[in-house]
């Protein structure tokens, strides 16, 4: 569902207070706004950051949507033999 019209995108506060081209994001759910377009952001993720540029076609997105939560994972990949050689005991008389 989306946000009502009449309230309009939600922006957190403390991305209005910023005046740097560069900074931490840990509100996933804001708005990008096109006062924000070329400038640099971090988005965090849960575990870290990831780096994104902003650009026009970003406008009206919310940066989470930039910032992959999960892991991608391959099934079916078999795991490689390990390299080291194993030797045998050599037996105690």
């Amino acid at each position: 569902m989306t946000r009502s019209i009449w309230k309009g995108p939600f922006v957190d506060t403390c991305l209005f207070k910023q005046k740097k081209i560069r900074w931490r994001i840990w509100s996933r759910r804001s708005c990008i706004l096109p006062q924000f377009v070329g400038c640099y952001a971090q988005i965090y993720n849960g575990k870290g950051f990831v780096g994104l540029k902003i650009t026009e076609e970003m406008v009206g997105h919310k940066f989470g949507e930039f910032a992959s939560t999960r892991k991608t994972s391959s099934l079916g990949k078999r795991a490689l033999p390990s390299k080291t050689k194993i030797k045998p005991i050599k037996k105690v008389r």
